[in-house]
């Protein structure tokens, strides 16, 4: 009966976890699914292996359907022994996307109760961090990997304190499955922003074990999260070495180029330009969205709706209201720094008001860790707005360097702040037996925010409130339109602005009156939360709601097949599209078509280099020879009516190839100027100080035999197969990416080198006569990776079952030798 009731409310939680989430998104319930644009653009990555998958039941962890080929690492690949990913599948029950929501609350809902939180207030402050506006926000874009790095953010810190508070035991398995979980959910940039907010977590405890004397505590608990770690990063062994193999053949990876595509000298090394880390720089000023939601105007795509100046402006020009109110409801009303958004990171005006309360009532020492997290994650969020601290970070803080939209760091602000909400309302309400700390406390608290909100009122005449693209909007709509896009950011300022003040005085009235006596507590904690859950609620509808879901078919099947590529498609050769409205950043030709292009926040680098330096490079044409290597057959063009329209190109080399001579030039520069004039038929490009060793012939300077043919005999994505015939000895090009991780080259069966030519094609010597040449993508990383995760993961059992061993009974036997020796 004890058991019952000990677990009892924390499964009505979890069932009101359940029922939130459904409810949120209940469009789930009749079979709907939400349109996710990053997804639907995954869809079309991902399609060549998924379809391999259905039909060979294995993994290809290959795909030429983009980029000319790339691994399929970071396109959900499945990995032997992923029994990590088991648990998390087990967890993740729900229909997407409540399935991420619910997590939101999960993980939350496990930090409150390691921070002493009875339940309800527990309950509520889950439901407040799963409502954070951009933790809505991503899930109805689709950036799920985010949302799930995110949603184990909880449980990770949760485990870290357990095992500086001396509960070894639980909070290292704690520790151990959270971060193993973390790491799984694959969003790397995520868990680094999270690794420096423990890194701030660790050294305020650090501090206390050293300023006590706890040297021997202090070790045991370095020594339980180390364990820890080493066992959750081995679990994840093949995702993490896969990736960082992958990472050095991508554009994370710094580039060999030392020139710019215009000629001019490079100034950085870096793979990212500081420019491109920090295109999403949140404004210093804009910060105030985190209390007041549209204060920058919102959205690139608002509804104004229709007492809007806008709305008025177009029915005075002649727009007719129907037409008119469809105009009004996507206006680019943001007007902050950064070039999209979505949704403002509002964290929610009540959250705000009650961490602000906790800094004057609640007397533990690790809300200033909260609070720190929270103002430090701001500051770098700011990016080059306040470019001291991020140059710091990028010059001189490892691995910072490899991400960009450095304004998402405020995941961690995001998490801090319903912490800190949630200690203010705890202290406030245990304080009831001092009713005068309770009294100066909230009117410290109310005059904070209220103040906050009057500052801001009066500088409303201080803003210009003109975004980016106004100049557009002038030359295209004329001032008018301009000057009503104006007045509605001033009337969305100043509207959001008195919500956000009418929240703070609600609460504050409520909390006075529980001072007073004239509520209850749990009344008024009711109240509270609602007032807080009914502010992010109402805001988050505004972006993500019942109208963004779709039928399974159409998620399914995010594009629809032209004309155009029913015309390509009738072409049963093995070739590639190039689609130039796509601009190398769309995945609709990959779904359909073998694409040099596609969708991927880290892209092969060098396929890409190739892009901007010889096809979309406005100093000189575009390069039709590079086209040819890489077998473009098909360009699809659109026409001014907008149609798409397949232009056949015949000059495109195939998929293999006999070339007569080899020009060796010594580094990657003189391979990308070379392939400005080469003919590509007939000469093949090699640095001869990268692979020289696999190309022996490379430095004779022979004239190679040409008279002979070389096809496509069979193809899967991880597999080619050739058949040659040539008199003579050849030197054979392949249509087909270079990547030296894992692909094996065979003739006639035996294992033969191959090397990169062209700068990311592959070359090979043929011997003379018939021969059968196989590819076989057979990826090291793989084996290797997948035996340490498995290692790790039986590893891990064991620590669960001695941990549930110890505390069950080598414990109470400790406990009760320990009560018979006081008798």
């Amino acid at each position: 009966m004890k058991i019952v009731n000990k677990f009892y409310p924390h499964a009505l939680v979890i069932l009101g976890f359940i029922l939130v989430s459904l409810i949120y998104f209940y469009p789930v319930l009749q079979g709907k699914q939400i349109f996710q644009s990053d997804i639907a653009q995954y869809t079309g990555m991902a399609k060549e292996q998924n379809d391999f998958r259905a039909a060979e039941h294995t993994e290809p962890y290959w795909t030429n359907s983009a980029f000319g080929g790339m691994p399929t690492y970071q396109l959900g690949a499945n990995y032997p022994y992923d029994f990590v990913g088991k648990i998390d599948d087990v967890l993740r029950f729900l229909p997407r996307p409540a399935d991420y929501l619910f997590l939101y609350f999960l993980g939350f809902y496990g930090l409150l109760l390691v921070l002493k939180t009875d339940p309800l207030k527990a309950f509520i402050g889950a439901i407040a961090f799963g409502f954070s506006t951009y933790l809505i926000i991503i899930l109805g874009v689709g950036h799920n990997a985010k949302a799930h790095a995110i949603a184990y953010m909880p449980l990770v810190i949760a485990g870290i304190i357990l095992v500086f508070q001396k509960k070894y035991i639980f909070g290292g398995l704690l520790t151990m499955f959270a971060v193993a979980l973390e790491v799984n959910a694959n969003h790397f940039q995520m868990t680094y922003y999270l690794l420096i907010f423990v890194l701030i977590l660790s050294g305020y405890f650090v501090f206390n074990f050293i300023k006590e004397k706890q040297f021997k505590e202090l070790g045991i608990a370095v020594g339980v999260l180390i364990v820890a770690g080493i066992f959750a990063i081995g679990a994840n062994a093949t995702n993490l070495m896969a990736t960082s193999e992958y990472a050095k053949f991508s554009t994370r990876s710094n580039s060999e180029l030392t020139f710019n595509p215009d000629g001019s000298k490079k100034t950085n090394e870096n793979a990212l330009s500081r420019e491109y880390i920090t295109e999403y720089s949140y404004g210093i000023a804009e910060s105030f969205n985190l209390i007041a939601p549209r204060l920058f105007g919102g959205s690139n795509h608002e509804n104004v709706g229709t007492d809007s100046r806008m709305y008025s402006f177009m029915t005075e020009q002649g727009v007719p209201s129907t037409q008119a109110q469809d105009f009004v409801s996507g206006m680019p009303t943001y007007w902050g720094d950064q070039p999209i958004v979505a949704a403002p990171a509002y964290i929610g005006v009540v959250v705000f008001f009650l961490g602000v309360l906790a800094l004057f009532i609640d007397d533990r020492k690790i809300k200033y860790v909260f609070l720190g997290g929270a103002l430090f994650s701001l500051v770098l969020s700011w990016g080059k707005n306040f470019s001291l601290l991020t140059d710091f970070f990028i010059d001189y803080v490892p691995m910072y360097d490899k991400f960009r939209a450095v304004s998402s760091i405020q995941v961690i602000l995001e998490l801090c702040f319903p912490v800190l909400a949630v200690m203010g309302v705890q202290s406030f309400f245990k304080a009831k037996e001092e009713p005068k700390l309770q009294q100066k406390a909230l009117i410290q608290t109310g005059v904070f925010g209220l103040g906050v909100i009057l500052i801001l009122l009066i500088a409303k005449g201080f803003f210009h409130f003109t975004g980016s693209s106004d100049s557009y909007y002038l030359e295209n709509y004329g001032p008018g339109f301009v000057d009503a896009l104006k007045e509605d950011r001033m009337a969305l300022y100043l509207a959001d602005l008195l919500r956000s003040g009418f929240f703070i005085v609600i609460t504050f009235i409520i909390l006075w009156l529980f001072v007073k006596n004239k509520l209850s507590q749990n009344t008024a904690l009711i109240i509270v939360g609602l007032l807080m859950i009914f502010d992010l609620f109402f805001v988050d509808k505004k972006y993500v709601s019942a109208k963004d879901f779709v039928s399974p078919a159409e998620i399914a099947a995010p594009f629809q097949e032209t004309p155009s590529d029913t015309e390509i498609l009738k072409d049963t050769t093995h070739y590639r599209v190039f689609e130039m409205d796509g601009n190398m950043s769309s995945a609709r030709a990959s779904y359909f078509h073998h694409s040099i292009g596609g969708y991927h926040a880290a892209k092969p680098r060098r396929i890409q280099q190739l892009f901007d330096y010889q096809i979309a490079n406005k100093a000189k044409k575009m390069n039709l020879e590079v086209l040819n290597m890489l077998n473009v057959k098909y360009v699809i063009q659109t026409d001014k009516e907008g149609r798409a329209i397949p232009t056949i190109n015949p000059d495109a080399n195939g998929n293999a190839w006999f070339v007569n001579t080899v020009k060796l030039v010594n580094k990657a520069d003189d391979v990308m100027k070379a392939l400005d004039y080469v003919d590509t038929k007939k000469v093949a490009v090699f640095n001869v100080h990268e692979h020289e060793g696999k190309f022996k012939s490379a430095r004779l300077k022979k004239q190679w035999d040409t008279i002979g043919t070389i096809k496509v005999v069979q193809y899967k994505p991880n597999y080619i197969k050739y058949q040659s015939d040539n008199g003579k000895e050849g030197l054979a090009v392949f249509s087909e990416i270079y990547y030296k991780n894992g692909w094996n080259a065979y003739i006639d069966g035996k294992l033969t080198d191959h090397f990169p030519v062209d700068y990311v094609l592959r070359g090979m010597e043929i011997p003379g006569g018939k021969h059968t040449i196989e590819f076989k993508f057979e990826p090291q990383v793989i084996k290797t990776g997948s035996t340490i995760t498995l290692a790790s993961s039986i590893g891990m059992l064991l620590l669960l079952i001695g941990g549930i061993y110890f505390e069950k009974f080598f414990r109470k036997d400790s406990q009760r030798n320990h009560g018979d020796a006081q008798k």
